[in-house]
């Protein structure tokens, strides 16, 4: 297909025009790709023209100056690095677009974001920042669906909404971040590593830590220290299954819990206008990824259940139950209270997981977008708190009347599924401050968006 033939496709105002990429680099080269499958006649401009063979065959190829010449909208696809030969060329883009697609090496290398700086080395363009979120692969195999969106920020309203048509033109969804003090922000936005992650991480880690080494104390040291009793094999299984349900029971009562302390707050000062403390803000903006990784946990825990009675130490202890009562002659009569427990607590067990993956299904944008805000209120607030019942009493089943017994108190520390228990049922019980905190009007409706619907 010849070039005027591919810059007739679609009907895109800014289509016909040519455009310029100075950088003959992995992204110069797929952003062309990209440019000319979009239907726009594309330029390149290079330092060496005639060793430029892998660009695109349908891209004509030109010195730097040259190239400038026959487009308005320009990408600069080179590291701030190479910016030097700019200077020289300020008069060839004396008001044309110049596209900042750089990106550094680390948050706030330099004093000013490339996009500033580029601005000042060559004041008669029109700086504007974009592009720098999407992949050069990304932009090669057309796999857009991750990183779809693409800031733009400049002084020239003008200029960005060409850029902004560009972007449309790719497939891809352009955002207004503002004018270019906003570059700093948008060029740091590639470098961050899962932000909202790293305080439900460190939680969960932390709490998977101790109660590992809590689980190991009890349920390893102790038998060997007190009997001589080898159960080391327990660390593979019984451990980790009783460290799922407690971590993950307890950051799903800290998804509630800052909207408790809210509540709280506000009966205190007796007046809604007052900002929260910048650690309780924090918490809640992590609220989503804190019931994602509890989800997860619980999924782990319902993984090892199922795989319990195929273990090999279980299948010995029935087969050796069994004959020593062949030996004995006498047969084990149907506990109907102990049948009546086992079954409640894998029921009360099996709904809360249940809701828990229904909190987490709604979590999907592709979902929470087709709902309103009220059905997104009750599943995630009310039926949130119907799972935090009722997996809390699926625990208390479980312990039934064990925390009478002295001898499950080994060295006198409680049971692992105590501990737990004791933030949940905290958590269950501090609900009514909010309720009441909501009927003295101190907590409104758009604070309730906050603090009672958390996303999991």
């Amino acid at each position: 297909m010849e070039i005027s033939e591919m810059a007739a496709v679609g009907g895109n105002e800014h289509k016909q025009e040519t455009i310029c990429i100075l950088g003959t680099g992995d992204f110069g080269h797929s952003l062309g790709m990209r440019l000319l499958k979009s239907g726009y006649p594309v330029v390149f401009g290079s330092r060496s023209p005639q060793e430029s063979s892998l660009l695109p065959s349908c891209a004509q190829i030109f010195t730097h100056t040259e190239a400038l010449k026959k487009a308005k909208i320009i990408f600069l696809a080179v590291h701030r690095e190479n910016y030097d030969f700019l200077p020289a060329l300020s008069s060839f883009l004396d008001g044309k677009v110049l596209v900042d697609v750089s990106n550094n090496l680390r948050k706030n290398q330099y004093p000013e974001s490339n996009a500033q700086y580029l601005s000042k080395l060559v004041p008669k363009a029109i700086v504007v920042k974009g592009f720098n979120t999407v992949s050069a692969w990304a932009l090669q195999s057309g796999s857009l669906d991750a990183n779809k969106q693409v800031f733009i920020c400049g002084d020239d309203s003008k200029s960005k909404q060409q850029v902004m048509d560009v972007a449309r033109s790719l497939g891809l969804t352009p955002l207004d971040q503002g004018s270019l003090l906003a570059a700093e922000e948008v060029e740091n936005y590639p470098l961050q590593l899962f932000p909202m992650w790293r305080l439900p991480l460190t939680i969960a880690f932390g709490l998977t830590v101790f109660f590992f080494f809590y689980c190991v104390v009890i349920d390893i040291i102790h038998p060997y220290v007190t009997t001589n009793t080898d159960v080391s094999y327990k660390l593979a299984i019984s451990v980790p299954n009783r460290i799922f349900p407690n971590v993950s029971l307890i950051l799903l009562s800290l998804v509630y819990l800052p909207g408790v302390i809210a509540a709280f707050l506000q009966l205190n000062r007796g007046t809604k206008y007052e900002r929260f403390p910048s650690w309780l803000d924090r918490w809640m903006l992590c609220r989503k990824q804190l019931g994602l990784v509890a989800l997860a946990f619980a999924f782990l825990h319902v993984l090892y259940t199922f795989i319990l009675p195929t273990r090999y130490s279980v299948r010995w202890r029935w087969m050796h139950s069994m004959i020593e009562e062949s030996k004995k002659n006498k047969t084990m009569e149907l506990n109907k209270v102990q049948s009546w427990r086992v079954d409640v607590y894998f029921a009360l067990g099996m709904m809360g997981f249940g809701l828990y993956v229904l909190l987490g299904i709604t979590s999907l944008p592709s979902v929470s977008n087709v709902v309103n805000w009220r059905e997104f209120r009750f599943v995630q607030s009310k039926l949130g708190h119907v799972t935090l019942l009722l997996c809390t009493a699926h625990t208390a089943v479980y312990g039934w009347d064990r925390f009478l017994q002295s001898k499950r108190y080994k060295w006198k520390l409680p049971q692992a599924y105590m501990l737990g228990m004791h933030s949940r049922y905290v958590d269950v019980e501090k609900n009514d401050t909010h309720n009441k905190a909501l009927k003295s009007g101190l907590v409104y409706c758009t604070s309730c968006r906050i603090y009672m619907g958390p996303r999991l």
